[in-house]
């Protein structure tokens, strides 16, 4: 499908306009996203993500394939030093595929996530500064979520003196019988996205079982939201994506 020209105000790329445009949504969503989406974070979404105990990343890729992982840390390991900042003082394991994506310049999605009040909030931008201790984002957009679809639960930090033993990564040709199973009995995933316009970080929840498997191809509906199509409209234009 022809993707279609840009809106020169718009905030949504030619993807995710297209998507829009197939629901019928199109017409009214700029005016929307005028007061929604902002070049800065707000105070509130800053205290917000400061709060966090973990958070889901999605990177740029090697051949326009997205990376996702999920770093944490106490309260405080993400800050908000200015409105346009958002500091995150966790590098990923090295050997997490999503390390060697970690690059100034680079296009980053974050989701601010929290499965106990069921409240997010996203911060999409780019990688503007790399040292032992973290990374910093320049924040190109920063926009909140609806509830929906959010199963609660209450995350805990692991207890005792010593840190958690590192899980070992193993690479599959496929999905094994654990892995499908696992899939297959989730109610909670996130997805990483991306085109040349960004890349986003998105969840996707409902009872266990809303993803099926098979064989080596998930099908996930796509419930009502904001109807931003963020994820979609990447997809459109690219058609890849990673999922945790």
């Amino acid at each position: 499908m022809d993707a279609g020209p840009i809106a020169p105000a718009s905030p949504f790329h030619a993807g995710e306009q297209a998507m829009q445009t197939r629901a019928g949504v199109r017409a009214r969503m700029d005016q929307r996203a005028a007061r929604a989406i902002r070049d800065f974070m707000p105070e509130q979404h800053r205290a917000f993500f400061e709060s966090l105990l973990f958070l889901p990343v999605a990177l740029d890729g090697d051949g326009g394939w997205p990376a996702a992982t999920i770093l944490t840390g106490p309260p405080g390991f993400v800050s908000s030093p200015d409105p346009r900042v958002l500091r995150v003082a966790a590098p990923p394991n090295p050997a997490d595929p999503a390390a060697s994506r970690l690059r100034v310049g680079a296009p980053v999605g974050v989701l601010g996530i929290d499965l106990a009040t069921r409240r997010r909030n996203r911060t999409n931008g780019a990688i503007v500064r790399i040292d032992a201790q973290g990374f910093d984002i320049a924040v190109a957009q920063s926009f909140g979520n609806c509830a929906q679809y959010i199963q609660a639960r209450e995350i805990v930090p692991a207890g005792g003196d010593r840190p958690a033993a590192a899980a070992a990564w193993e690479r599959l040709s496929g999905l094994d019988q654990a892995a499908s199973g696992l899939i297959a009995s989730a109610d909670t995933f996130f997805v990483a996205s991306g085109s040349e316009a960004g890349t986003d970080m998105s969840h996707r929840g409902g009872r266990p079982g809303f993803v099926r498997v098979d064989a080596d191809t998930l099908t996930v509906p796509d419930f009502a939201g904001n109807r931003y199509f963020n994820t979609l409209g990447n997809f459109l234009l690219s058609g890849k994506a990673a999922v945790l």
